[in-house]
């Protein structure tokens, strides 16, 4: 029987189950059902697909802002769908199984978790962070740094190799202190910025970029959410400055910075 013939047979739903284990394993069958199916899904690998992975972990952050619940639900299923599509995968090359990923991080939580499951004891959230860290060196890792994502983002990549570095103790123990640093560091580009060195600059600015995620880390703020924040506080502004250029028939190029700042200025009013 031909691809397309086979493909206009009529395949049966998985019933809608009754409780989670169910609705799990109808997900699931699901899955496979679509990988056998469906050209798409069917051609799809964990290279092709693994941006979009990263694309719904940032839809499911966005609706963690806007407090949507209901567009929260919705983003954890897809990165749900990502995370089984990604297991029936590799259980079709022979790689591991669904089971085994469970399994794994299942026995890895309750390794890690003495506290709840052992004898030992854990008093505070920081005790909990530096035991935790431990174990993975004693699982073999050659560095304390190691497992932070090249990858990520770069404000969140540096938080997280802060709180790492200040979790066996490399830290700074005073706050004026860690601003004396970022006071330094700012000296340094000026520096770099009056001798007309586009690479010194360029690392100067990093060094400043990092020292005040370091100062957010103390304030207990995350870097990445509060410049995310300005970002959206920027998009919003700046929409309004197009809207009232629109209304008045104005093109933004024409304009001058002052009569943009003008607007710019109502749209912060009204926040």
């Amino acid at each position: 029987m031909s691809e397309q013939n086979s493909a206009a047979i009529a395949v049966p739903m998985p019933s809608m189950p009754a409780g989670l284990q169910e609705w799990f394993n109808a997900f699931y069958e699901l899955v496979i059902i679509l990988r056998k199916e469906c050209p798409w899904d069917r051609k799809q690998t964990h290279e092709s697909i693994s941006h979009l992975l990263v694309e719904e972990a940032y839809e499911t952050l966005d609706a963690i802002a806007q407090g949507d619940d209901k567009e929260f639900s919705k983003e954890l299923g897809d990165l749900l769908l990502h995370v089984v599509m990604h297991g029936v995968i590799a259980e079709q090359r022979g790689a591991f199984t669904m089971q085994d990923v469970i399994q794994r991080v299942f026995e890895k939580l309750v390794h890690r978790h003495p506290h709840v499951f052992g004898e030992s004891k854990a008093d505070n959230e920081q005790e909990v962070k530096q035991r935790w860290e431990e174990m993975k060196m004693k699982e073999g890792r050659s560095s304390v740094l190691e497992g932070v994502p090249a990858a990520m983002p770069a404000l969140l990549r540096a938080q997280r190799i802060q709180e790492k570095a200040a979790g066996v103790g490399f830290d700074w123990s005073d706050k004026k202190e860690m601003w004396k640093k970022v006071d330094e560091e700012l000296a340094e580009l000026h520096e770099a910025m009056s001798q007309d060195n586009p690479q010194k600059t360029k690392q100067e600015f990093g060094d400043v970029f990092f020292a005040l995620v370091n100062a957010a880390r103390f304030e207990g703020i995350v870097a990445e959410e509060s410049v995310q924040l300005t970002n959206s506080k920027f998009t919003r502004r700046f929409a309004y400055i197009e809207q009232k250029a629109a209304e008045y028939g104005k093109n933004l190029r024409d304009m001058t910075l002052g009569e943009m700042d003008e607007w710019w200025n109502e749209a912060k009013k009204m926040e």
